[in-house]
């Protein structure tokens, strides 16, 4: 991914201090089902992700593992007789740093692009990658302070995870006809050995 193409808009957004929070339904609440939608693999890469202005640094595994672990969590509730696997590619991010409170609160980003697989057609259901700009949530108790002042790197990023991780489950009920079940559909087996799909 371009460097430019991804640090141009994550510039003006930081610097207009943008808020924008995806509640979710609580984890522990079973969900309506996504059609046959059941999750196979989850393929998180931060290979070269790119950091915005005023951000602290946090490493591909870092990054990696957060969004790994958010994107698991959420969408592995569900128990569709399908499988479908995702690729997750992390484009960059702003972890925000300690501003000056009213001139200027930073606000924390994350930028994703996905796609996803069917398993049965080993082929992406969406042809380009959907592009996922998760903002800092209203977890920011006082928010007139941004994020940076009121929590570290490690809860911005998991904060920043979880809301990307229900922009795809929104993204996923957005689109149907990707998960209706076959008639007479069997249950896919799925072993976590098994190869994943290609990420692009």
């Amino acid at each position: 991914m371009p460097t430019s193409s991804v640090l141009r808009p994550m510039a003006a957004i930081a610097m207009l201090g943008l808020l924008a929070a995806c509640a979710g339904q609580p984890l522990e609440e079973r969900p309506e089902p996504i059609g046959d939608f059941r999750l196979g693999h989850a393929i998180a890469l931060a290979e070269s992700p790119t950091k915005g202005p005023f951000s602290r640094e946090a490493t591909p595994e870092q990054l990696k593992a957060a969004v790994d672990s958010a994107v698991r969590a959420r969408l592995g509730r569900y128990d569709g007789d399908g499988l479908y696997h995702l690729g997750i590619v992390v484009g960059g991010y702003v972890l925000a740093q300690p501003g000056v409170p009213i001139v200027y609160q930073p606000k924390s980003i994350l930028m994703l692009d996905v796609t996803v697989f069917d398993n049965a057609t080993q082929q992406k259901l969406n042809p380009e990658p959907k592009r996922i700009t998760a903002f800092e949530g209203l977890q920011n108790t006082v928010p007139i302070l941004g994020s940076g002042l009121t929590r570290g790197a490690d809860e911005q990023l998991a904060n920043l995870a979880e809301q990307a991780a229900v922009q795809i489950e929104d993204w996923l009920r957005e689109n149907p006809q990707w998960f209706e079940p076959e008639p007479e559909q069997q249950r896919v087996p799925f072993s976590p050995a098994a190869t994943p799909p290609p990420t692009n």
